[in-house]
């Protein structure tokens, strides 16, 4: 019989924790409406993020969407029009050693460089970079060239 309220108690107390959390998720704002592709700027292209969402002038931005080890930080752009855009930042890595779980990440300052618009796919109307170029300006990560080319997605 012990075993039997102890099982009971048990899910009652599972049952209660799982409506809390529940209940505090539901409770919680909405997150802001993001941006409508149509209203970015004519002429002006995005930076489309991991979520698919335009962005101009974005102050962070992911470029290892799949497991987060490399992203920019604290960007200020000084340049963004309708053919390039040009910022300085901080490249945040993860050394992945021993192994990515573990590791620890490093700031490294860049110079951040998009170019190439086309329209794009999922927002026709729009132009999107399709190509960054980060410029390590001080330090770089291991096995990394001064100069780095990334295509970006569409």
């Amino acid at each position: 019989m012990r075993s039997h309220t102890m099982n009971t108690a048990v899910t009652l107390c599972a049952a209660a924790l799982l409506a809390a959390g529940m209940a505090t998720a539901s409770a919680a704002p909405a997150p802001p409406p993001a941006a409508d592709a149509g209203q970015q700027q004519a002429g002006h292209p995005v930076l489309v993020d991991c979520l698919w969402h335009p962005q101009e002038h974005p102050a962070d931005f992911m470029i290892a969407c799949g497991d987060g080890n490399s992203r920019l930080s604290s960007l200020h752009w000084s340049h963004w029009d309708s053919n390039s855009a040009v910022g300085k930042g901080f490249n945040v890595v993860n050394d992945c050693n021993p192994y990515c779980a573990v590791g620890k990440f490093h700031s490294y300052p860049v110079v951040v460089r998009l170019d190439h618009p086309q329209p794009w796919k999922k927002h026709p109307q729009l132009q999107h970079y399709t190509r960054m170029s980060l410029v390590y300006t001080n330090g770089k990560p291991d096995g990394f060239a001064r100069v780095v080319t990334y295509p970006l997605w569409n």
